[in-house]
């Protein structure tokens, strides 16, 4: 009989793991805030865009994903793969990018583009300030680039899926 993986967790982790929301939380509600004061309008995870994204810009067509650095296994200093049960994380983290992937190619055939701004952008310790992540999310929503992500490193954008790193690691 396979044992029930709950017991296998400890009660600190569920607490944490319990703990994260997946929507409004505060690098969403930032980005929100400032696009609209700046007097960008969009509308929150519509469910008739693929993927739910967390903002829709209808004006400019373009569908604004805020990634967790962890759920969507990004190539930064935020991301680690928990020491134990290695094997569930990595089955669990691979499917969250491979679900992206597919989204992201949905999108694009439907001449939706798309900008992913990964969590470590908004971080104290790295050099990004929020007025500058939402400078470049401006900055990207008026370049009229098909594709684009903003990380700790900035702002890349390109016409092509394939010329950017817009998915996680783990595909």
């Amino acid at each position: 009989m396979p044992s029930d993986t709950r017991n296998d967790v400890s009660p600190a982790r569920r607490k944490n793991m319990r703990a994260i929301r997946s929507k409004n939380t505060k690098p969403e509600t930032l980005l929100r805030k400032s696009l609209f004061a700046r007097g960008y309008r969009y509308r929150i995870a519509p469910k008739n865009i693929r993927g739910k994204p967390d903002l829709w810009m209808p004006r400019f067509g373009a569908a604004i994903f805020i990634n967790g650095c962890f759920w969507h296994a990004h190539n930064c200093k935020l991301f680690q793969i928990p020491k134990t049960r290695k094997d569930f994380w990595m089955k669990k983290l691979r499917s969250n990018v491979n679900r992206d992937v597919r989204t992201y190619s949905e999108l694009q055939n439907s001449g939706i583009r798309i900008l992913v701004i990964w969590e470590c952008s908004f971080k104290k310790q790295t050099r990004i300030t929020l007025p500058l992540s939402v400078s470049l999310a401006i900055t990207w929503l008026e370049s009229g680039k098909q594709f684009g992500t903003i990380s700790e490193s900035g702002l890349s954008y390109s016409d092509s899926l394939d010329d950017i790193h817009i998915s996680g690691i783990l595909r």
